[in-house]
């Protein structure tokens, strides 16, 4: 298919689990109601972001992954309204053995697999490390019915590495489910200056790698942070398709045309000029 409908759902979550999955559920319908084809939820959208502490009690939010309930009532819902789904969620992949992972599920309701996300933050408010095992399903793509796509999650963004190999596995759009927001108090310079930060190094990523990104964030105030919302999608060469509130529940429906990217490589030969040889010092932690 040339061309997609993209749905992207930026919510603020409650610390009800079951309410914020029906509320998810409500707003997935709406979405494909509106011609959405491909949806895409925020990080860990069944739950408040837990992270903000260390706190062994939130173990108890983390399901298996497909085996869970949340995946199978995921599933049933892309089966009967016919699109995908990219779910991302809590996994108890084991006792003691937990992964920021997500779901992809076709739209026949097949579970295509997941993505565990690699790059694991720990900074104050965001104590990931606590909760989640570095990944170890490699960089990631699925052919689902209307498009192949990359998954990537919230920390992984930062990363041109991440996006490179993802794009070169043949994915035609990366989505970021992200769950990442200002310190309540911060000078409004200081905020500005990051989220501009995070949008600007994803619109990289698409002008890099020619495919287009999607990155779903979630609003509201949890603990010491509020959630910058922000939601976007940006084309081929980065260009804003889409732009969300800070502070506002939103979703929408973008139509993206996957034929671009062979326009954009075609003028912009990023790929054809690359100096694989050049590359290996990449794998070195530093360069002393």
């Amino acid at each position: 298919m040339s061309k997609v409908k993209i749905g992207t759902i930026q919510m603020e979550c409650t610390a009800d689990k079951q309410a914020n999955v029906a509320k998810t559920i409500a707003q997935i319908r709406a979405v494909a109601q509106e011609g959405a084809q491909i949806v895409c939820l925020q990080e860990l959208f069944a739950s408040l972001y837990f992270c903000f502490e260390e706190n062994h009690a939130h173990f108890q939010l983390a399901e298996s992954i497909p085996e869970g309930d949340t995946t199978r009532q995921m599933q049933a819902l892309a089966q009967e309204l016919g699109i995908v789904l990219i779910v991302s969620m809590f996994e108890k992949r084991a006792a003691g053995l937990y992964h920021n992972t997500t779901a992809v599920i076709d739209a026949d309701g097949t579970y295509l697999g997941k993505y565990r996300k690699n790059h694991i933050p720990d900074d104050p408010g965001f104590y990931e490390k606590f909760y989640f095992t570095p990944g170890d399903t490699g960089y990631q793509v699925f052919q689902t019915k209307f498009a192949k796509i990359g998954i990537l999650i919230c920390w992984d963004q930062w990363y041109p590495e991440a996006a490179r190999i993802t794009s070169l596995m043949g994915a035609e759009i990366l989505f970021y489910p992200t769950a990442i927001g200002w310190e309540v108090g911060e000078q409004a310079s200081t905020n500005q200056e990051q989220y501009n930060a995070w949008q600007l190094i994803q619109r990289s990523h698409a002008i890099a790698n020619g495919i287009p990104v999607v990155s779903v964030n979630r609003v509201g105030k949890e603990d010491g942070t509020q959630f910058w919302g922000g939601s976007f999608i940006a084309n081929q060469m980065g260009t804003l398709l889409y732009l969300a509130s800070h502070d506002r529940e939103e979703n929408h429906i973008q139509e993206i045309d996957l034929s671009l990217s062979d326009h954009y490589r075609t003028i912009w030969p990023f790929l054809r000029d690359r100096r694989i040889d050049t590359y290996s010092p990449i794998t070195a932690r530093f360069l002393d």
